[in-house]
């Protein structure tokens, strides 16, 4: 299988460069070119990267279609208020989906196509304990989790239309050093709202994680959705103390003002997270070790301890920057 073209949309995230250094270390990937709208901050080999806004759908096409991938990777996925406003999260989103996978339809040497989702899917749990698995029907109840959806539909169409292998993978929140995350943001607060009522468990995963994931799923030409949760849970309430944050007990309408104070502090909360601190947000991962033979390294609370260990802004005094 060596000599694979692999094509990574949203190359020049965090998740995106991950993934493209671990496949620039795969035996069988022979060539390997990205698309973004800003380049990959850490320094890749061989990787080809082409800088393309999202909605340049003439110039995506010329690109994709030349490159004449044999796998496309779909990483190019805003979530609100990570690097954009919801609204253009979702468009960018949205044109990135349209021109990219419709660019890989064209392709005559595509097989397999791995889209990022998240567990956003299913929508709010019944309760606190609730892991859906794959096998449950996805029903969202917050806008990026319709946008996820909307992503996975577009290229189940793709893959039935021409016969190509088609994964998803549905991700927990990913954090990891330099994610921009807006739970990540939220937690990192020096005081910190949680659900007072309620105070439900969630899982996340690393960055390392997710992106060894997708490597897998790759290579697998994996068809069919796989949870990736990192092992364990976590409430809010315990997140905070671990963090040795102030913990902010909120009920009700007292949330508006949480978040308009949050917005102002500059960690604004997107609805699917304020979905998460109200009902919490799980999902069973076993498919993932029965399909993929993968399982996360890292579990929810290490993560979380390594999310308040990264460091911030460091003040280097002048002698010491000499």
């Amino acid at each position: 299988m060596a000599g694979v073209r692999v094509l990574v949309s949203g190359m020049g995230g965090e998740l995106g460069a991950r993934v493209a250094g671990l496949l620039e270390d795969e035996p069988w990937v022979g060539s390997l070119e990205g698309i973004d709208v800003v380049p990959p901050r850490s320094r890749l080999r061989r990787a080809v990267f082409h800088r393309i806004v999202a909605g340049e759908h003439e110039r995506t096409v010329e690109t994709v279609t030349r490159f004449n991938p044999h796998v496309v990777v779909h990483i190019a996925v805003w979530e609100p208020y990570s690097r954009a406003t919801p609204t253009h999260a979702r468009q960018f989103t949205d044109d990135a989906a349209t021109s990219i996978l419709g660019a890989a339809a064209e392709c005559r040497a595509l097989e397999a196509i791995v889209v990022r989702s998240g567990i956003e899917v299913y929508g709010r749990a019944r309760n606190s304990v609730t892991r859906p698995n794959e096998g449950v029907v996805p029903h969202p109840t917050s806008r990026y989790g319709r946008t996820l959806l909307d992503i996975e539909d577009t290229a189940h169409a793709i893959g039935r239309r021409i016969g190509v292998a088609v994964g998803c993978l549905r991700l927990a929140t990913v954090l990891g050093p330099h994610v921009p995350s807006p739970l990540g943001r939220l937690l990192r607060m020096p005081a910190v709202p949680f659900s007072a009522l309620a105070d439900p468990p969630f899982a996340v995963v690393h960055q390392n994680d997710a992106a060894s994931a997708f490597v897998t799923a790759a290579e697998a030409r994996l068809d069919q959705p796989v949870n990736i949760v990192a092992p364990g849970a976590i409430t809010a309430y315990q997140a905070i103390r671990r963090g040795r944050r102030l913990p902010v007990p909120v009920v009700g309408p007292e949330w508006m003002a949480a978040r308009a104070m949050a917005y102002v502090a500059g960690a604004p909360v997107p609805h699917h997270v304020l979905e998460m601190l109200h009902r919490g947000r799980l999902a069973d991962n076993a498919l993932a070790r029965e399909v993929l033979g993968f399982w996360p390294s890292t579990t929810t609370s290490d993560v979380i301890d390594q999310l308040y260990a990264w460091p911030g802004v460091i003040h280097t005094g002048i002698e010491a920057a000499a």
